[in-house]
């Protein structure tokens, strides 16, 4: 993949930049894996607006993606590289030998006409599906499950991979893209490879209105709100927030407070936490 830009002719082009789309081979998604899928627009079941500055964007139609790999030992041929506007990764359009068709995540480096297939006695190749526990030291793995059986929950991003670097008894320990080392059940499946698209990350919007076509509205700082609606507001002019730190507009902590759950039972199996990123916004102290 690659990223290409634009001469700024206008003010929304001067920072624009999209995917150049080379490794698509598709343009329309096979009919029989689309469904249409309501878009809650951030509302819960009673309309109330529980995640903000959600709404509007193109129409999606959504591509049924096979997570759990569950055909085993039979054979696939990769029949076509898509867009999938659900998602930044690519998809690869997937031919069983007994006529089935199903998508599945494109990893890098996965062409047109290769083979895929999904066992314990699969060969080490990108795009086979295995059990962890069966995979060598070192092996880079993509759309790992975390509940035998259940499908490929983490590692699903653009460019996302894992890396197995250690097995013990029932468990084999993973390094994840957020640098967190985890340990999951050997019996759990995972794609070797890298997720496609690496490039990803790279892109530039360019534009306000860019963001509204994925359906993101507008946020405004909590500081230029009043009293009512934010603690960061009111005031005179630019006024400080007026408490010790930073805040959500619910009053509880934000910018580093840790939210994960005390009790949570998977914290027994994290060997190392994710290491902490800045996420200062606009003005070092907002929310």
């Amino acid at each position: 993949m690659g990223i290409r830009t634009y001469r700024p002719y206008t003010p929304g082009t001067r920072e624009r930049s999209v995917s150049d789309f080379a490794e698509i081979t598709r343009s329309e998604p096979e009919k029989s894996l689309t469904r249409s899928v309501h878009r809650p627009k951030g509302r819960n079941n009673r309309g109330v607006i529980t995640c903000r500055h959600r709404g509007g964007g193109h129409k999606r139609l959504y591509r049924v993606i096979d997570f759990r790999r569950d055909k085993r030992n039979i054979p696939a041929k990769v029949a076509s590289i898509e867009y999938d506007p659900n998602r930044n990764a690519r998809i690869s359009l997937l031919y069983y030998e007994d006529g089935e068709k199903r998508y599945i995540l494109y990893p890098a480096g996965l062409a047109v006409g290769a083979t895929v297939i999904a066992g314990e006695d699969s060969p080490f190749e990108v795009g086979n599906a295995l059990p962890l526990g069966s995979m060598p030291l070192g092996t880079t793995v993509h759309n790992v499950e975390l509940v035998p059986g259940k499908g490929g929950q983490i590692v699903r991003a653009a460019g996302a991979s894992a890396q197995i670097v250690a097995k013990e008894g029932d468990f084999v320990t993973l390094r994840l893209p957020s640098t967190e080392v985890r340990m999951v059940r050997r019996e759990c499946y995972a794609t070797i490879g890298q997720v496609g698209n690496a490039d990803s990350r790279n892109i530039s919007l360019g534009k306000a209105g860019r963001k509204r076509w994925l359906g993101r509205r507008p946020e405004v700082r909590g500081s230029v709100m009043n009293p009512v609606d934010h603690p960061h507001g009111g005031g005179e002019g630019r006024a400080p927030i007026g408490r010790s730190g930073p805040v959500t507009p619910w009053g509880k902590p934000a910018l580093g407070m840790k939210t994960r759950k005390k009790k949570k039972a998977s914290s027994a199996l994290i060997v190392r936490r994710r290491r902490r990123t800045s996420k200062r916004g606009r003005g070092g102290r907002e929310s």
